[in-house]
């Protein structure tokens, strides 16, 4: 007999097939240059891009990407590093000045072949004049406390950086590029993918300051000096260093929200796709579906029982307490959960697509409606374990986690919920 449950693992491992960009890449090969291939990168999925390049290629190629740990797969002749995600380490600020000095001795007859997936911002770690290492973990941990879109967040970084907002691909120049991506963020903006460190950016150094502000962020006087200081722009559009620049999208958050539709309707599932580009408080984020989700369930709107509401996105969360463990999909569906509480008929998924929900080892966590009745018996109050941004814990304590491991994609969020 097929569960609740296996039906959400069926539609999840639909969406993270559609997410791998392996399958795309020897579909998107460049042509050959007269001089040398270089392939560099950074993101959680480019050791697994790098490697699926790597094999497709017929001819030689030398590089360097850097991974989030755990995330390296076997290359032969592509270097593949691991270094630290969400906060960077000294690892990760090692391998981008080495990425720097690459391509920097790329000639006009060369081809850069650039991987960038999500994560790429804090593994690509190269502090701008005047910043150390320090500066930029503490400036990274305060953005991810303080409940800043990742746009937000990555227009910050990108001007923090000598590396990121279109400064390597000036890096580059004059060497032909070639910029794979796979998106994990709301909208699929290049610029937005890893802090776009081969892309044009729009946004200025006093846009960034304005979020430092926002958000009431404390930032060093250097880092203060150098949002201020026009020489340090990122690059923007129209410079020369982008002429001949081509940018390949592999995967999209819809990719995988059509894939897993498509195995609804299979299963005699009405699909109601919400969006792919879904921000905001996770925990209320999880009011806001859990509403509609009751909506079919009454009313049969906007489908009709057996619905499945899928959704992608980045949702945030304003940490509030210490000590607290989880990402922000378990605490979408810690939120949901106690929507939910003991109502019949409702069942959920929310993961993280890359393995990792936050810094844990959980991917999100899944939910049916034995999940509220497990919590009574262990004795715990979910409610105050949502209040402390503990999640994981709760989760834990339920045996609701989910757990994959490292998928070698990332296509940000993917939300399921099961109205039967």
């Amino acid at each position: 007999m097929t569960t609740s449950r296996d039906t959400l693992l069926q539609l999840m491992d639909a969406a993270l097939k559609a997410a791998d960009p392996a399958v795309q890449i020897p579909r998107n090969l460049p042509t050959k240059p007269k001089g040398k291939t270089i392939v560099i990168g950074a993101g959680k999925a480019s050791a697994n891009m790098a490697q699926a390049f790597e094999k497709a290629w017929d001819g030689d190629i030398s590089g360097l990407v850097v991974t989030r740990y755990g995330h390296a797969v076997p290359c032969e002749k592509i270097e593949i590093v691991e270094a630290s995600h969400p906060v960077p380490d000294a690892a990760g600020q090692k391998a981008a000045q080495r990425i720097l000095d690459i391509v920097k001795s790329a000639g006009p007859d060369d081809l850069v072949v650039c991987m960038i997936s999500g994560g790429g911002s804090a593994l690509l770690a190269l502090p701008g004049p005047g910043l150390t290492l320090e500066d930029k973990q503490a400036i990274s941990k305060a953005l991810l406390h303080s409940g800043a879109t990742i746009s937000e967040m990555n227009c910050v970084r990108k001007h923090l950086s000598v590396i990121k907002g279109g400064r390597l691909a000036a890096a580059c120049a004059p060497a032909r590029m070639v910029t794979y991506l796979v998106s994990d963020v709301p909208g699929d903006d290049p610029a937005i993918i890893a802090s776009g460190p081969t892309v044009a950016d729009p946004t200025t150094g006093q846009d960034a300051l304005d979020i430092i502000r926002r958000y009431r962020i404390e930032i060093p006087l250097a880092a203060t000096e150098l949002l201020n200081n026009d020489i340090h722009e990122t690059v923007k559009p129209g410079n020369k260093c982008f002429d001949g620049h081509e940018v390949i999208m592999l995967s999209r958050p819809q990719d995988s929200l059509e894939a897993a539709a498509k195995v609804a309707r299979d299963l005699g599932i009405n699909p109601v796709i919400l969006g792919d580009a879904i921000e905001g408080e996770a925990r209320e984020v999880a009011i806001v579906h859990a509403g509609i989700a009751h909506q079919v369930a009454h009313h049969g709107q906007p489908a009709a029982r057996p619905c499945v509401l899928l959704s992608g996105g980045e949702t945030t969360v304003t940490v509030r307490a210490k000590g607290g463990r989880g990402g922000r999909n378990s605490e979408f569906l810690l939120s949901l959960l106690i929507q939910f509480r003991d109502h019949e008929g409702f069942s959920a998924l929310a993961i993280d697509t890359d393995g990792i929900d936050g810094s844990e080892d959980n991917a999100g966590a899944i939910i049916d409606p034995t999940s509220w009745q497990k919590a009574i018996s262990a004795g715990i109050d979910l409610r105050e374990y949502l209040a402390n941004n503990d999640a994981y814990s709760a989760f834990a304590k339920i045996d609701d986690l989910l757990i994959t491991g490292p998928t070698l994609t990332n296509v940000n969020d993917f939300r399921a919920i099961l109205i039967e």
